[in-house]
């Protein structure tokens, strides 16, 4: 992950304050200004600033309590929340927003950046967002969770880029009844995306706190980048990133080059064994001693279909292959059994940038042991080689495991 250092950039009123910047890579990229909580810049901004520049962007996270008091850096122990408070009740929202407006001018000016702005922000952050698209010229923002735009309505006829709003259902700092607001202020913008998270409470994109929920801060991450990307870039083409790493996996079976395709720190996980590994030591052993050459010879993948979003990609295939060795990641402990095996197996990939991050592998591991004939599959729900032959030809019968099928015969529908 990138890592970043501290620059000074000056005010329009007189005197600097500080931010946060890190780069992407290759050290040039659209910009991103992300937008502190009410805790400062903190080990969960700049963690984040990190990550969007895995994603390609030159990111500043601004220090906006500058004027309070220089380098804020709270974690979410009650003392520091009681800190947090003071802090939002005396900040002066006017003036950050200008603070704002003189970070995105100065990024502007910075050779790193490449392109358009964006800004994205969390709790105060996220009114922040919404408010500098309202008086700056920034080409998209993202708010999560923002904290009293119900208040500012009236600013919203100013803005004239996209806007993402993330909302979380049991948030008392942004309750339902204040996006209920918002949402109806704005509902002739077709620019404008709103997304519910049910049953998580405000934050519930920062690790750390209590309020963490993983599966809505991943489809949250999803949603802002989709926007980043279309308003900003860059554009990665994911299904040639993609196609280069499973031609090191299968074809040159070259661990050195598959793991180059990855980001630093990437995790594989086939659900149906759990087998994979977390982190670039863990999947290195993994892919060396258990997986490239731990494919049969005949090991061959058929494309059914590819469906490419932002930073994911599904490819839904046919696997197949002779049983002629233990396969650790597949069969583990299983005797060669010299059986030939056909599976539908679907691919869900994430990217961060233009490298892998991590691979969600599925397959019907039942059909897997049926072909092998390792489990009987009289009386149970289960079916071999069928399986993969009714995924290409979908005329084949439907519902012959199902007892209770010839029943509807003849009924109404």
């Amino acid at each position: 992950m990138a890592e970043g250092s501290f620059i000074e950039v000056a005010a329009a009123e007189g005197g600097t304050f500080k931010a946060y910047m890190t780069r992407p890579e290759k050290g040039s990229g659209p910009g991103l200004v992300l937008l502190q909580e009410i805790f400062g810049i903190n080990d969960y901004m700049r963690s984040m600033a990190d990550r969007f520049a895995e994603e390609g962007y030159v990111v500043l996270v601004p220090d906006l309590f500058w004027r309070m008091e220089p380098d804020v850096n709270l974690g979410y122990s009650d003392e520091d929340f009681g800190r947090a408070f003071g802090f939002y009740q005396q900040f002066d929202v006017d003036q950050g927003i200008k603070d704002v407006g003189d970070t995105i001018a100065h990024m502007r000016g910075m050779d790193e950046v490449a392109g358009k702005v964006g800004a994205l922000g969390y709790c105060l952050g996220g009114k922040l967002a919404y408010l500098t698209a309202a008086r700056t010229d920034v080409d998209c923002a993202v708010s999560y969770y923002g904290v009293a735009i119900e208040e500012s309505l009236d600013e919203g006829k100013n803005i004239t880029c996209p806007m993402v709003f993330h909302t979380a259902e049991l948030d008392k700092f942004a309750p339902p009844e204040a996006v209920a607001r918002i949402k109806e202020a704005f509902a002739d913008r077709p620019d404008f995306e709103f997304y519910d998270y049910v049953g998580v409470d405000h934050a519930f994109a920062t690790h750390g706190r209590d309020s963490f929920d993983k599966p809505s801060t991943m489809m949250a991450y999803s949603r802002s980048l989709t926007l980043l990307r279309k308003v900003l870039g860059p554009i990665h083409d994911l299904s040639h990133l993609w196609d280069m790493h499973c031609y090191h996996e299968f074809a040159t079976r070259d661990v050195h080059e598959t793991m180059k395709t990855m980001v630093a720190e990437p995790y594989v996980n086939h659900i149906p064994t759990m087998t994979g590994g977390v982190g670039y030591k863990h999947l290195s052993r993994f892919y060396r001693h258990h997986f490239v050459d731990a494919n049969p010879d005949d090991t061959k993948l058929i494309p059914i279909s590819r469906t490419i979003g932002t930073d994911r990609l599904v490819d839904e295939m046919l696997f197949c292959f002779t049983h002629d060795r233990e396969i650790d990641w597949m069969l583990p402990g299983v005797a060669p059994t010299g059986k030939y095996v056909e599976i539908p197996l679907v691919a869900i990939v994430n990217f961060r940038g233009d490298k892998l991050y991590h691979e969600h592998i599925y397959w019907d591991q039942a059909s897997v042991l049926v072909q092998i004939g390792v489990l009987d599959p009289a009386g149970l729900p289960v079916a071999g080689q069928e399986t993969a032959k009714k995924l290409v030809d979908e005329t084949l019968p439907s519902n012959e495991l199902m007892a209770n099928w010839a029943s509807s015969e003849g009924k109404p529908i």
